[in-house]
């Protein structure tokens, strides 16, 4: 009688098409179910953002440098004005700066019930799938609301905002919170306290504080394992010095110490929503250098009747003067780095961002090491890894 052989060895593609790889090839090598190594091929939504940069201007940049992180594009449009910013000298008015938190957390939100959704969706959990991205659309109709765009809102412009804080806003965001609070207490007794999902996350892909810092991790997943760093308390942007939030932070460094923290700092979000709504000083939303620059009859009809900016002709092409600059936000999956370079022209001779999921690259390589197959998507899911960020 012939028996088959199997061997103890093997090696696996997961993906690109793979459910549980997104736009990526995960390749593994394994020894029976416990993962030897993990290489991740990743480029499969390249966009070269940096390179186009240098061929379009400063303002057709603006829904271009969005899109790597589309659920996201506040913060990458607010790290890039930034930097534009410092090369101008521009001040922008306090109003502005409280307005770029609002849709900043509002953003924050929308992210992190995105990537808690698609866990769901990893771990078999198809209602915490559909409950993350129902409860996202809340939020995404509220930035939708505010900046009249619902994918690359390209709400932050060169010094301030192009749309003003009106009330139905202000009480779609109030009614958001009193919802997304009850919703959470569902969330944590069918998804967060259940003991299957508390099975698949506890003690799986631990990253210890030390490796934390050494593989470059940021945002929620190194507040997981136990290092107290955010951009909005380490070097504090927007409004950030001028509300109150705490930043959730454990030791733990698991897979399930990274859902707990995405959730709490949605609560912290909503802390600081409800600060900007009720100390958000009255003024303008543009740097006076710009806002003198709109046609009087441009402001009557769209400042005066619906609070929205006209870009001024300044806008089409400016030449900011030779410089260079960087500038840091804490996106929602962590440190945001944008390097710019201008050369006195109308385009930037260089653009570099470093985005938090292309770190993630080398972190998730190290985590998979040693964890069980069968941990992977656990694994890759408690990242909220998005591969356009890290192809960019």
């Amino acid at each position: 009688m012939e028996v088959d052989i199997v061997p103890v060895e093997g090696e696996l593609n997961v993906g690109p098409q793979h459910p549980g790889s997104g736009h990526m090839r995960i390749y593994v090598k394994l020894n029976g179910d416990i993962i030897v190594d993990a290489d991740l091929d990743v480029g499969y939504v390249h966009r070269a953002v940096e390179k186009l940069s240098e061929v379009r201007n400063y303002m057709h940049l603006i829904p271009l440098v969005e899109r790597p992180a589309i659920l996201d594009s506040i913060h990458m449009n607010l790290g890039y004005i930034m930097a534009v910013e410092k090369i101008l000298g521009v001040d922008v008015p306090e109003r502005a700066q409280y307005l770029r938190t609002l849709a900043a957390e509002v953003n924050r939100i929308a992210s992190h019930l995105y990537g808690i959704g698609i866990l769901a969706i990893f771990l078999g959990h198809s209602t915490g799938f559909m409950w993350g991205f129902g409860d996202r659309e809340v939020w995404v109709e509220i930035l939708q609301a505010l900046t009249g765009a619902r994918v690359t809102n390209s709400y932050i412009i060169p010094g301030g905002v192009r749309r003003d804080l009106i009330p139905t806003i202000k009480e779609m965001i109030e009614k958001a919170i009193v919802y997304q609070r009850k919703k959470v207490q569902d969330w944590y007794k069918i998804f967060v306290k259940n003991p299957n999902i508390r099975d698949r996350l506890e003690n799986v892909g631990v990253m210890t504080r030390e490796n934390a810092i050494k593989w470059g991790a940021v945002g929620p997943n190194l507040r997981a394992s136990g290092v107290y760093y955010d951009v909005r308390k380490i070097e504090p942007y927007a409004a950030y010095d001028k509300v109150d939030f705490e930043i959730p932070v454990y030791k733990e460094g698991d897979a399930y110490a990274r859902l707990l923290v995405r959730f709490e700092e949605i609560e912290q979000s909503m802390r600081i929503l409800e600060q900007v709504i009720k100390n958000i000083p009255e003024g303008n939303i543009l740097s006076d250098r710009f806002f003198k620059q709109i046609p009087p009859t441009r402001l009557k009809k769209w400042w005066e009747g619906q609070r929205r900016v006209v870009f001024p002709g300044y806008y089409a092409s400016f030449r900011p003067p030779r410089g260079e600059a960087i500038s840091r936000v804490e996106a929602a999956r962590g440190e945001l780095v944008y390097y710019v370079v201008s050369d006195g022209s109308p385009h930037p001779y260089r653009l570099r961002m470093i985005t938090p999921s292309y770190r993630l690259i080398y972190v998730f390589k190290e985590l998979a090491k040693g964890a069980r197959y069968a941990d992977l998507v656990a694994i890759y899911g408690s990242l909220d890894y998005f591969p356009p960020e890290a192809d960019r």
